[in-house]
């Protein structure tokens, strides 16, 4: 059987060993149990090609996430989160300056040339910066390698740092709202909707349209007060193992495999200084702003927003603020980024 067609022993091998380390990380008490041990559990299996992941189970997990997320979009809620967005553009800002401030320890450290530094330690997403590294002519793999590396440190580092935060008075916030009981019928056609309206979003090219589109969906819903179902945790959990098995799967065969240990070890040092640079930011910006501290810190988190945000769902933080800081972060990430890194490339730096 090639690696190209897995069998079912594969298929099934990788669901119960994702199953067996995210219960038992989840029984530790581990925040985001599920999603960290699925992860690792796909990375090992992975490294030996002996893993197999559905290629629908990152969207379909991405699916249930977002109409999760946008569950609690209350009216209230968005206009408490709408009073937060000066305070997510200057983390949009933060996130941006670390990633420069970084940039030229990664460039000695692997020996790259300078547009390749620039787009390895900004934190925007591993999707969004190899499109963006292609575009400038950067080394693609190497930007990948750097964004998959901080991305799997967060994922393992965060959730334990903002259950502490949270557990310290972190998470008290006007971010939460009651919501509905949970109906299966309801429940039923909700997720039908949402994964309608993800297909949908997916072909006008929307960023992160599986989880995206069925957000703003809830978010309507609640916030016109017409919620018919509430997300159920299980539901919430399963997703949490679909998205680590995926995560795990690309960390091991795109980002792990075979990359030379220079750039491996380059990438590891600067994603810890983006993360420690962005802690500090993060605790600042959330004591000066009077916001929830240990959401403004995953929100400036320099990892994924869906798993940032799930992080904040599985510890009952202000998830839409979360939401926002990275959802501000994408758009200017989106619009900015080529254009900063040809201003900086005009001044002489990061060629």
């Amino acid at each position: 059987m090639t690696a190209s067609t897995p069998s079912p022993d594969a298929y099934l091998r990788t669901l119960l060993l994702c199953l067996l380390a995210g219960g038992l990380l989840s029984l530790l008490g581990l925040p985001l149990g599920w999603m960290i041990g699925a992860m690792i559990a796909t990375g090992y299996l992975a490294l030996r090609n002996a893993a197999a992941v559905p290629a629908l189970a990152r969207p379909a997990g991405l699916v249930v996430l977002g109409l999760a997320l946008g569950q609690g979009f209350t009216r209230p809620v968005m206009e408490a989160t709408a009073a937060a967005l000066p305070a997510m553009l200057t983390g949009a800002v933060l996130v941006l300056a670390a990633g420069i401030a970084v940039a030229p320890l990664y460039r000695r450290l692997s020996a790259s040339d300078g547009r390749t530094a620039f787009f390895a330690t900004i934190p925007g997403g591993v999707v969004v910066m190899a499109a963006l590294a292609g575009q400038a002519g950067a080394a693609v793999p190497a930007v990948m390698v750097a964004q998959s590396l901080r991305m799997a440190l967060v994922v393992l580092a965060y959730p334990l740092l903002a259950g502490l935060l949270a557990g310290r008075g972190g998470g008290a916030s006007p971010f939460g709202a009651a919501l509905p009981g949970t109906h299966a019928p309801a429940l039923a056609l909700l997720l039908v909707a949402g994964a309608m309206v993800a297909l949908l979003a997916a072909r006008i090219r929307l960023p992160n349209a599986a989880m995206l589109a069925p957000c703003l969906l809830a978010m309507a819903l609640s916030g016109s007060g017409v919620l018919p179902s509430s997300v159920p945790r299980w539901l919430v959990d399963a997703a949490q193992v679909a998205m680590g098995a995926s995560l795990g799967l690309h960390l091991a065969r795109d980002g792990l495999g075979g990359a030379p240990r220079r750039a491996m070890m380059a990438s590891l040092v600067a994603g810890l200084t983006v993360s420690l640079l962005l802690l500090l930011a993060g605790l600042a910006l959330g004591w000066g702003a009077g916001l929830p501290v240990a959401a403004v810190v995953l929100g400036l988190a320099p990892g994924g927003m869906p798993e940032m945000t799930v992080t904040a769902q599985a510890l009952n933080l202000a998830v839409p603020l979360v939401l926002g800081f990275h959802l501000t972060r994408m758009v200017l990430c989106n619009l900015f980024v080529l254009p900063l890194w040809r201003g900086l490339a005009a001044l002489g730096l990061f060629r």
